[in-house]
């Protein structure tokens, strides 16, 4: 089975380089014509630069179809704007890969709040800016693949990180709120966690280890995600040709009776809490109070 892009439009954000450009080349390969956002600024996002208009140069030059925009994902009026501009040259926009982001990396003493708020603000809320601006067209045409980038440092943790982690984190949980609410109109939605070597990471990777970490090795899994037969609600890992899944999973847990429900008691049962032996994943947060349901029962309360 090939999977093809052709009559899709794509819009890939932050894609003037690294796993970005890697994504909206392969998307325009395969057929998509593609939307290529970016401000073109340095790691810490300051500056600017003409990054996307060479990508879309690339594009061309290898027969395929592409658009440059210089929008910034923290302002919903471009990314809105950015989305009309690809419907009236193309008719709809079916996929959408929310790539762009910046680092400012401290440990959390030295970290000033500006920094902090800026992070999040280009991750999370220049994804969640994004998406609203392709969610009602993506529902109206009853078509659209979403690609939130989440990363290792959300999901599990990394020093000197604290604003990336939390906003990538809340882009897994974004994730899966949209993953609901998009269902009935074919709208899937899924979280890639990337381990590549690009301009963000480029000091954080030994010589030897950068060349295997390539943009390239990412490309299968983000294409996968976003394709016509995609899952929905998945958290996917990818790097340097390794692919895994990572889930939010919750225990059976156990109840306490009414009168032995302290503190004391939660350290007493904590094995029992923490054991993972026919653990869960919901699909949905109601089923964190179904579980709370039957701990119940087993109680007899």
């Amino acid at each position: 089975m090939t999977i093809s892009f052709a009559g899709r439009v794509a819009i890939v954000t932050g894609a003037g380089g690294g796993l970005g450009r890697a994504y909206a080349l392969e998307l325009a390969r395969r057929g998509a014509k593609v939307v290529v956002n970016d401000l073109g600024g340095a790691r810490d996002g300051t500056g600017a630069s003409d990054a996307a208009h060479k990508v879309v140069e690339e594009i061309r030059a290898a027969g395929g179809e592409a658009m440059a925009n210089g929008g910034s994902v923290t302002e919903y009026d471009q990314m809105a704007e950015m989305v009309a501009h690809a419907k009236e040259a193309w008719g709809g926009v079916h996929i959408l890969i929310n790539n762009a982001g910046i680092l400012r990396d401290k440990s959390f003493a030295k970290m000033e709040p500006a920094d902090f708020e800026l992070v999040v603000r280009v991750h999370l809320l220049g994804s969640a800016n994004a998406t609203k601006a392709c969610w009602d067209l993506m529902r109206e045409q009853a078509y659209g693949r979403i690609l939130m980038t989440a990363s290792s440092t959300g999901l599990f943790g990394n020093f000197g990180q604290a604003n990336y982690g939390a906003a990538k984190l809340g882009l897994a949980g974004l994730t899966k709120t949209l993953y609901l609410e998009g269902a009935k109109y074919n709208v899937r939605v899924n979280t890639l966690s990337p381990v590549a070597g690009t301009r963000m990471t480029e000091d954080l990777f030994p010589p030897e280890l950068f060349e295997k970490f390539t943009p390239d090795n990412v490309v299968p899994a983000a294409l996968y995600l976003v394709s016509e037969d995609a899952p929905s609600n998945m958290i996917i890992g990818a790097g340097a040709g390794a692919y895994h899944a990572a889930y939010v999973t919750l225990t059976k847990g156990i109840a306490l009776p009414e009168g032995d429900r302290t503190p004391e008691a939660i350290a007493a049962n904590w094995e029992a809490i923490i054991d993972r032996t026919g653990d869960t994943v919901p699909q949905s947060g109601s089923e964190q109070s179904a579980t709370v349901m039957q701990a119940l029962m087993k109680l007899g309360a």
